[in-house]
């Protein structure tokens, strides 16, 4: 998990996550896309939402798939349909499960905001990896021209 405070201290750490504020909660609620839309949208991981579909990776229900019900942000959980338990008196219950530990398999683009960000991710990627391509060419072309001169 990545820090959230300067601070390399367990406590306070675990202080900075529980009382982190709504739109740090929001990032912590990312899960990996599946490696199909991962090629699709060129993007790694996204903050899951209601009506995506996903797989869970590990855990108890593992492999099962299902459509997220809720997303709590209080809780950080998400809650995913047909993973429940049964409650003393027979009503079943959804199981809590950490959205590091889904893999999002099918998209909800109904929000033309999501749509955007992806587009806006991708965008960044591309770019970046432009610029790594251009820094190894030209770092190519100065070791050989360090070899031409040196012989």
């Amino acid at each position: 998990m990545a820090r959230l405070r300067e601070s390399s201290q367990p406590r306070k750490q675990r202080l900075a996550l529980f009382t982190a504020p709504l739109h740090t909660r929001q990032k912590l609620m990312s899960a990996p896309l599946s490696p199909e839309l991962r090629e699709k949208y060129g993007v790694k991981n996204l903050p899951v939402r209601k009506g995506d579909k996903v797989r869970i990776m590990r855990g108890d229900f593992k492999g099962h798939e299902g459509s997220i019900v809720k997303v709590d942000l209080r809780k950080l959980r998400i809650y995913v349909d047909g993973v429940t338990i049964k409650k003393l008196d027979g009503t079943p219950r959804f199981v809590p499960i950490h959205p590091s530990k889904v893999m999002i398999i099918s998209l909800d683009l109904k929000d033309k905001m999501r749509r955007e960000i992806i587009e806006r991710r991708a965008k960044m990627k591309i770019e970046f990896e432009g610029e790594k391509e251009v820094e190894e060419k030209s770092a190519g072309t100065a070791e050989s021209s360090e070899v031409k001169g040196g012989s």
